[in-house]
């Protein structure tokens, strides 16, 4: 079982506060070290979501949970490295790497969303010395383009169908969401040589 899946198991069931925990714990593993599909969690908790509250309201709530989630995770990720000596082989073989890719600035952040190609992105933020609070914008707007789009997707589903077929169509989106993050990065990767 993987910590996303035991993270919702805890506190999944119980009720709003603990979706809006579970989606916060979720999302900040992501952002710090652990990958835990948060998109899946995401539509998942703004399913369940749906028989506490107005959907679209606890969509926002679960919105603003992430976006929560993701500034600290990356932030503490940011601090501990800027304060760590870190070896300088490293922070030549993140700034090669940056470099390598399409962009290599701030706004790869925003990028990300679409193809995750920057794993430990408060690490990157630190060491290529970018501007904190651009950073950080592109991260909230990346948060809600991205899950905004996702819940918009998924209410107008539910406003369509029965719900549990606008369950499966929501899943079935966010599969192929993570789908073809998962190709373009791939792809990207291999054009830029860093597949290996």
């Amino acid at each position: 079982m993987d910590i996303g899946s035991w993270i919702y198991n805890l506190f999944g069931n119980e009720g709003e506060i603990g979706l809006l925990l579970c989606i916060f714990l979720i999302f900040l593993l992501d952002a710090l070290v652990i990958p835990t599909l948060p998109e899946l969690f995401f539509i998942i908790g703004f399913m369940g979501g749906a028989k506490y509250r107005e959907p679209m309201v606890f969509g926002c709530e679960l919105l603003l949970m992430a976006i929560l989630a993701e500034i600290i995770g990356i932030y503490a990720l940011y601090y501990v490295v800027k304060h760590i000596r870190v070896p300088k082989k490293i922070e030549s073989v993140a700034n090669k790497y940056t470099n390598f890719l399409i962009m290599s600035d701030e706004r790869l952040l925003l990028l990300n969303r679409v193809a995750p190609m920057l794993p430990f992105a408060g690490a990157f933020i630190a060491l290529s010395n970018w501007n904190v609070k651009k950073s950080f914008s592109f991260i909230v707007l990346g948060c809600v383009i991205k899950y905004g789009i996702l819940m918009l997707l998924s209410n107008v589903f539910y406003n369509y169908f029965s719900s549990e077929v606008a369950g499966q169509v929501s899943l079935v989106m966010v599969f192929v969401v993570i789908g073809l993050s998962a190709f373009v990065s791939f792809f990207m990767k291999k054009k830029k040589g860093l597949d290996s």
